[in-house]
């Protein structure tokens, strides 16, 4: 005769652990309205005129004022400057993924003298941020030509975002087993074609959370624009607010209306794609 296995019952928490957890779930709840309250607030101040936004920036619109987006919608340069911003955008991202790609696997999967302090040479422009290179930037693009164009803009963005972006696809390329590559060459696979068909699709954790992070840094970026764009019409987003707000100085209903049409797409984009920046950033599962 047979026993049928029996149900195993969840152990009750103790009064500390639910206290505890509710605790973490306080904190978490804390933070999380820490971090949106800047985005709710550009929401809702966008609804409101200027004498409501300083009476009451934080509370609801006694009144909806939607013409202040759909002014912004309508009659101004916002779809250039959308265009301007996306041109920027994909250009860092397709730039930085792609060069770092093809670094990532020199460094991680060919054998050569020097390559371990080349790299770590290499690596040591995550300790300079753009912001301190602004006046050597401009003097090298300058001298490029690049004054008023996008690469003016998309190369720097690009030479600072591929050392963080090769380090990340190091360690996934590096973990990988040998004896995957040695078999794909068994099968008479190359060196280029082992990493389009078998590094690339094994790294899709990173490359997706490359992908995401340079969407947003490129998507945000200011002082840069800022310094190589004088043409109004090459301007993104992020300078077409200073523009705006140039214009309706005393209407701040309406520049918060173009601040939130700035913020919420990235706001989206991450809550939409933040799984690909964990999942990338935690190493993911590479099976062999």
């Amino acid at each position: 005769m047979t026993t049928l296995p029996s149900r195993t019952t969840k152990p009750k928490m103790s009064p500390i652990d639910l206290w505890w957890s509710f605790l973490k779930y306080a904190v978490l709840v804390l933070l999380s309205f820490i971090v949106l309250a800047p985005v709710i607030t550009a929401v809702l101040g966008g609804f409101k005129n200027t004498g409501e936004l300083f009476q009451s920036p934080f509370g609801i619109p006694q009144v909806f004022r939607w013409e202040n987006y759909t002014d912004i919608l309508v009659n101004s340069s916002f779809w250039q400057q959308l265009a301007n911003s996306s041109i920027i955008v994909a250009g860092d991202t397709i730039l930085t993924v792609t060069f770092s790609s093809l670094l990532a696997f020199i460094f991680s999967r060919l054998d050569f003298p020097g390559r371990d302090l080349l790299f770590n040479f290499f690596t040591l422009g995550l300790l300079f941020p753009i912001t301190i290179a602004f006046l050597p930037v401009y003097i090298q693009v300058r001298q490029m030509g690049l004054l008023d164009s996008y690469f003016g803009v998309i190369l720097p963005l690009v030479a600072f975002g591929i050392p963080g972006a090769t380090l990340i696809l190091r360690g996934f390329f590096r973990a990988i087993p040998v004896e995957l590559e040695d078999a794909a060459y068994i099968d008479g696979c190359d060196t280029l074609g082992f990493f389009w068909y078998i590094l690339l699709p094994l790294a899709r954790p990173a490359l997706g959370a490359i992908f995401v992070l340079e969407t947003i840094k490129a998507w945000n970026e200011y002082f840069l624009p800022l310094l190589i764009l004088n043409d109004e019409k090459r301007w993104p987003l992020t300078l077409g607010i200073m523009q705006f707000q140039g214009q309706y100085a005393t209407d701040w209903g309406r520049v918060m209306a173009f601040v939130s049409l700035l913020i919420v797409p990235a706001v989206a984009f991450y809550l939409l794609t933040q799984r690909y920046i964990v999942t990338g950033l935690t190493g993911g599962e590479i099976k062999g």
